[in-house]
């Protein structure tokens, strides 16, 4: 797959419009992020999509005026009912945008707290029209501390969204004791090792944190490609203490509630580069097999006989088109991907792994495996 890509990738600049989903369960706390964003200028003019405005709780001080279902804020950004499809929504935006009617620099899509957002990802690359308008620029999940835990044990709606975020929202930490924060924390690291979580309480979260989530941008910076594809482990994993390299973090004295045992999340690092058959074997092997239940699949790969790498990013059998990184500096060869998937045991993640470790040399001691909820 990547190996066929490389060449219709254009090293220009990416005029796309950068799309940020935002999801989060009934009562999470998505409408207060939105009016805050609506309401502060300095995040440049944004174009939000919400289900119907009725349900989305604008607060009516930034609302400068209503036409043809389409609100205008004091800040300049727009917001927008689906009206349809959300196909249809974002063409007829874009369209206006095109014609000079409208301006925004983004589009900010807030899903229904049920949702999944997978076919809203999906969405944005099948339909070939928004593929070459927009990009995929973050996802980000809304947690209630208060009520996260039971949400999390009740509705696997929302295990999924906290699993398919790059940015977790961890909301009303001060309703709650700080061990009960930090274990929830936890408990969304377990679910999503690479998410960044941060706890916007009390002014001390900037909202330009919620653009730019997505490692696949053809300016993004090797560190933030390697954290975006880095599993960050608990301070109590002790690193010496996996050698082997497969095994996870210690787990809980608590039992793991039902829904979180369906997900299971697995990184592998490799050191030698990757054969392109070899790559594309895997991932086509991996689609074929359990394609529904892959949430998402990421990372940064290094074939054979080309210097740069590329990154990479699939929601189920849907895949972005691999982005060159060509700013990667320094002698660091090593690939690195990410797989979350629902259903999907340990014994087959590592029967996947495998076949990847099997074209590396002396993979038995280099390559570094990371596989949680076994």
């Amino acid at each position: 797959m990547i190996s066929q890509a490389t060449n219709s990738v254009e090293d220009i600049t990416d005029r796309r419009i950068p799309v940020t989903v935002l999801t989060g369960f009934l009562g999470a706390g998505k409408t207060t992020l939105l009016n805050a964003v609506l309401s502060e200028s300095s995040t440049g003019k944004i174009a939000v999509i919400v289900n119907e405005f009725g349900e989305a709780g604008l607060d009516h001080d930034l609302i400068e005026s209503v036409e043809d279902e389409i609100v205008l804020m004091q800040s300049g950004c727009l917001c927008c009912s689906i009206r349809g499809d959300l196909s249809g929504t974002i063409a007829d935006l874009i369209e206006r945008r095109d014609d000079g009617v409208l301006r925004f620099e983004r589009i900010v899509i807030e899903t229904t707290g049920l949702a999944d957002p997978g076919p809203i990802l999906q969405t944005l690359l099948v339909d070939p029209e928004l593929a070459r308008a927009t990009r995929m620029d973050g996802l980000v999940t809304v947690v209630d501390a208060a009520n996260g835990p039971a949400t999390l044990d009740a509705q696997f709606e929302a295990v999924s969204q906290v699993a398919m975020a790059d940015l977790i929202l961890l909301s009303k930490t001060d309703l709650v004791p700080p061990a009960a924060a930090d274990a929830l924390a936890l408990r969304l690291s377990g679910l999503n090792p690479t998410a960044q979580i941060e706890r916007p309480v009390g002014g001390r979260f900037k909202l330009n944190k919620l653009w730019g989530l997505s490692g696949l941008r053809k300016d993004i910076s090797p560190k933030d490609a390697i954290a975006w594809t880095t599993p960050a482990l608990p301070p109590e994993f002790d690193p010496l203490g996996n050698l082997s390299g497969l095994s996870g973090p210690k787990a809980s004295p608590m039992a793991m509630p039902p829904h979180d045992k369906r997900i299971s999340s697995a990184s592998i690092v490799l050191d030698a580069p990757l054969k392109d058959a070899a790559f594309d074997l895997w991932l086509d092997s991996l689609i074929a097999l359990k394609g529904p239940d892959i949430l998402r699949v990421k990372g940064i790969v290094f074939l054979n006989g080309i210097e740069t790498p590329f990154v990479f990013h699939g929601v189920q059998h849907i895949f972005d088109p691999p982005v060159p990184m060509k700013n990667w500096e320094g002698d660091d060869r090593r690939s690195r991907i990410v797989v979350i998937a629902r259903d999907l045991g340990r014994p087959e993640l590592q029967r996947s792994l495998d076949m990847l470790r099997a074209h590396q040399p002396d993979s038995t001691t280099k390559d570094k495996v990371f596989l949680t909820h076994d």
